[in-house]
């Protein structure tokens, strides 16, 4: 009995070397990621400031707005599932 699970097990790790690997996410989906990291870390920096108004435009407003927009972005990467050009419907 033992010799028969060795024996699967071998087929197995022969299939798997010769399969092609589907990946989960796509390039444009690691492009978009990194965008979305891009824009989250430029909503940090427009939040970072040294001894000026705390209570500015910037930091109150604007810097909130382009970080949850990063988050968005961030969302969109994930979910998005770009279209198959197979021909196959």
């Amino acid at each position: 009995m033992s010799k028969k699970v060795q024996e699967k097990s071998k087929t197995v790790s022969k299939e798997s070397t010769t399969s092609k690997i589907d990946m989960v996410f796509s390039k444009q989906n690691y492009m978009l990621t990194g965008l979305a990291f891009a824009i989250v870390v430029i909503g940090f920096l427009l939040m970072y400031g040294g001894k000026e108004d705390i209570y500015n435009f910037r930091r109150i407003t604007l810097a909130p707005i382009v970080v949850i927009t990063g988050f968005l972005v961030g969302v969109v990467a994930i979910m998005y599932k770009p279209k198959n050009n197979d021909g196959a419907n």
